[in-house]
């Protein structure tokens, strides 16, 4: 940060951990560098009801689409595959 920005309308317990703060140097890799980049296949799969429901139960309970989850569950059931070859 090469400007020191003033906060005059903070209040003051927000002034004061403003002041007493301290600027800590980006240690955080860039966003490219955090996802993991591979080449997705579009494939058509047919699933059983019972299978999708508990997909669509657990990624709600866990807040990411259903089609995400199963495909985290594929990729990790594949690449503990190859490691055991």
């Amino acid at each position: 940060m090469k400007k020191k920005i003033t906060y005059k309308d903070a209040p003051k317990s927000i002034q004061k951990a403003l002041e007493n703060s301290v600027v800590m140097e980006d240690f955080l890799p860039k966003p490219k560098d955090l996802v993991l980049m591979s080449r997705d296949v579009k494939v058509t799969i047919n699933l059983t009801e019972q299978s999708v429901g508990y997909f669509k139960k657990a990624s709600a309970k866990y807040g990411i689409p259903y089609q995400k989850l199963i495909k985290r569950v594929l990729d990790t059931y594949a690449s503990r595959g190859q490691a055991t070859s």
